[in-house]
């Protein structure tokens, strides 16, 4: 992916959002809840 293109941003943020949900559901396996603006960011991005 060639630095600065829209596709390097779209990785960016996929990865970005992989990482939230990874968190969230740690969370949910440790007996944790989601809530709303944790499920609204990993929406949004």
């Amino acid at each position: 992916v060639t630095e600065g293109t829209i596709e390097e941003k779209i990785l960016a943020l996929h990865e970005s959002k992989r990482e939230l949900a990874d968190d969230l559901l740690a969370g949910l396996e440790r007996g944790e809840t989601i809530d709303l603006a944790g499920l609204l960011a990993l929406v949004r991005g």
